[in-house]
């Protein structure tokens, strides 16, 4: 009886389930017949509802901002190349690369996530030139003479400006010179054209390029101590670039990047860096201080060095032609030769209008004199060669006179100095020349042996007093004394320097 009871009140309770959720067991009446042969349907209905319940809710388990789940692998990997590119993730360990890395930039640990990345850090306190840096993102955007840093912060975009060429104070030079414009963004970017993995120089060549002096004291000496850090694994990418200017000095070049020059103003490519210097440093007049280098220890004789691993290649080509030329005798020519004076003839203001008889007063002491004409189109090797063998160098103050830079340390350099030119003689090539290890001899010229004599009473400031003259600034100085001066040398006074020069060549 007791059994009967519980298969009633069972029978109910399945007969008012039916009668409340009819269509969820596929029926429309509550008979229990139509309720067994509906079994088939119930169970389709339950997939389906199974399946539109996915559609429903995957959007919230698994959320896909783009349409497809390729998109959502793209992406990822894209945040993750940004978070390491921006330092987000904790840095990995440096691999053996970025340790010779580190050890050729003078750090001892590896590098941590800073403030600096993805940041233009800008100096402007010397007196010379400005520098910044950048590290990030950085892509050149040559139409509107931009170097763009991109970020993934939403700061407010920052700009700096800046003229790079190292000659600051000089105003009226620097009104020539373009300005960069460096700018720190976030937003869209111009994609990618050309892609590097080493860090960029950007500099102007513009200016007084053209004048020897300036083209290795505002040019190469700053870019060899810019770029000496990166061991030639850097990219120089250079405004107002001059197509003569990389013929003349590529084999510099050469020795101070493994890759080639930008042209920043034609090439409109969107070129890529991860770091940039903008400007270049300078120490002083053709001068390398080394407690102003990283490793405190580099001078200008390194310069020095690399200039004859620049230019010795084309040195030996050129001794191996004159042997052929000679049929083996040049050779035994220079192991018998005199000691040789290298003479840098002018013609024109500043010239020598006794050059002639110097000459065979040089002679006749005991050396071997070669006379020097260069002009823009002289290779340089050539010269380099003559001055690198020469064991004393004479020449009237000039832009010439940056060739002692070419000569051997210990050799002896002779720089006649014209009424007037004392400061800029002794500043510009006396001083360097010392730091360089040779010989300096400045032959202060009197007022009887300049072509101004000729000109001027004797009492006149400019023979008597010419430093109250050159006070009065550059266009008196210039005017006066370098473009309407010329040197007779006294041959008697002239000897006795001649003279020692020749005896220190003979040590």
């Amino acid at each position: 009886m007791m059994r009967q009871n519980l298969k009633k009140v069972e029978q109910i309770k399945q007969d008012k389930s039916l009668k409340m959720f009819p269509y969820v067991f596929g029926l429309n009446n509550s008979s229990g017949s139509s309720a067994k042969r509906s079994k088939p349907k119930l169970i389709y209905l339950l997939l389906f509802t199974l399946i539109s319940s996915c559609f429903v809710f995957a959007p919230y388990l698994f959320y896909f901002p783009y349409p497809s789940a390729l998109s959502l692998i793209d992406s990822s990997i894209k945040e993750i190349e940004d978070q390491v590119s921006h330092n987000i993730t904790e840095p990995p360990k440096p691999a053996k690369k970025e340790i010779e890395d580190q050890v050729s930039h003078n750090i001892t640990e590896p590098p941590k996530p800073s403030k600096n990345e993805g940041s233009i850090l800008c100096d402007r306190t010397g007196y010379r030139s400005d520098i910044c840096s950048m590290k990030g993102d950085i892509r050149t955007h040559s139409p509107s003479s931009s170097v763009f840093l991109y970020t993934s912060s939403d700061d407010h975009v920052s700009q700096e400006i800046i003229k790079p060429y190292p000659r600051k104070w000089e105003t009226s030079i620097m009104d020539t010179i373009g300005e960069l414009k460096l700018v720190k963004v976030s937003g869209d970017k111009h994609s990618c054209q050309v892609i590097h993995e080493v860090p960029a120089v950007i500099f102007s060549t513009g200016g007084y390029t053209g004048n020897l002096y300036h083209e290795f004291n505002d040019g190469l000496i700053p870019l060899f101590i810019t770029s000496k850090r990166y061991n030639r694994k850097v990219v120089f990418v250079i405004a107002e670039y001059h197509k003569w200017w990389e013929m003349k000095y590529g084999d510099v070049i050469s020795q101070l990047s493994d890759y080639p020059l930008v042209d920043f103003t034609k090439d409109k490519r969107t070129h890529c860096f991860k770091e940039a210097i903008v400007g270049l440093s300078i120490h002083g007049e053709l001068t390398v201080d080394p407690s102003q280098m990283k490793d405190d220890r580099t001078t200008i004789t390194e310069f020095k060095n690399l200039l004859d691993q620049a230019y010795r290649p084309r040195i030996n080509i050129l001794d191996a032609a004159e042997e052929r030329r000679f049929h083996g005798k040049a050779a035994k020519r220079r192991k018998a030769k005199k000691p040789k004076l290298a003479l840098f003839s002018r013609t024109g203001s500043r010239a020598i209008t006794n050059e002639d008889l110097m000459v065979k007063l040089a002679q006749r002491i005991g050396f071997q004199v070669e006379v020097l004409r260069p002009d823009r189109t002289t290779e340089l090797a050539k010269i380099y060669r003559v001055l690198n063998s020469s064991t004393v160098m004479v020449g009237v103050h000039g832009a010439a006179m940056t060739h002692f830079l070419f000569m051997k340390p210990g050799g002896v350099f002779i720089q006649i100095i014209p009424l007037g030119t004392d400061w800029a003689a002794e500043t510009y090539y006396g001083e360097p020349a010392k730091k360089l290890g040779l010989d300096y001899i400045g032959y202060k010229i009197l007022p009887r042996e300049s072509s101004l004599s000729d000109q001027y009473d004797k009492n006149d400031p400019i023979l008597r007093d010419p430093s109250s003259i050159t006070q009065k600034g550059w266009q008196f100085t210039k005017g006066i004394y370098l473009t309407n001066q010329q040197v007779k040398l006294d041959l008697r006074r002239f000897k006795k320097i001649l003279t020692d020069a020749y005896a220190k060549s003979n040590r």
